[in-house]
């Protein structure tokens, strides 16, 4: 029996590398160089974004910090106005309640004289007046503090009932005290009779129109 003899295949013509071990360090090292080179220029350039990118973020905080300044600066000038209006309404609210104070007395003669004149008889003349007001009122009922208090002049032709006249007088409406005298003689005309009424009305003849207006604002 022959024994068969195997050949080894060749798929095409033998390589050989020829080239000498200094050539192929020197590539090697080529190899590598390039591949420091590459890496050094990656890493510079990494680091130039990451500064360009630091230096993005810095302009868009400082161009936000420009714009809330900005705003800061609206929101101070906006409370500078409000403050001056503020210090007017303080001001417009000082004089309003100094005004209401200082009118708090305030009432028309009209209706006090009428009163007066309302009890006296048709022939009598009111000569003259003596009054001051009582200020501002001090508690809640106007009834019972003084408004205004004083005398009144009368001159008459006939002698009158000023007892009567009294009576009538202290049942007016705001009245609180009448009293009455008879005088010697009448200052106007020879022959004729005087009087004087000693008077105090109660703050209701006040007109509370400025009082009103400070509730009303």
């Amino acid at each position: 029996m022959m024994a068969r003899v195997v050949t080894p295949a060749f798929a095409g013509m033998p390589r050989l590398n020829l080239m000498p071990r200094v050539e192929v360090e020197r590539r090697e090292r080529e190899a590598l160089t390039r591949k420091w080179v590459w890496g050094v220029l990656g890493a510079v350039l990494i680091t130039l974004l990451i500064i360009g990118a630091a230096f993005a973020f810095k302009w868009l905080a400082d161009q936000r910090l420009v714009a809330e300044q900005a705003k800061t600066n609206d929101l101070l000038l906006e409370l500078s106005a409000l403050s001056e209006v503020s210090r007017s309404l303080a001001a417009e609210e000082e004089l309003t309640q100094f005004r209401s104070e200082a009118m708090a007395s305030d009432f028309a003669w009209a209706p006090v004289i009428a009163k007066v004149a309302s009890v006296l008889p048709a022939d009598v003349i009111l000569t003259g007046f003596d009054l001051a007001s009582g200020g501002a009122g001090q508690t809640d009922e106007p009834t019972s503090e003084i408004g205004l208090e004083g005398t009144f002049a009368l001159d008459s032709p006939n002698p009158i009932d000023i007892v009567g006249v009294v009576r009538a007088l202290r049942a007016v409406d705001g009245v609180l005290y009448a009293d009455g005298q008879a005088v010697t003689a009448s200052t106007v005309t020879e022959g004729r009779f005087a009087y004087q009424l000693t008077v105090s009305f109660d703050q209701s003849i006040y007109s509370s129109a400025y009082v009103a207006e400070e509730e009303a604002d």
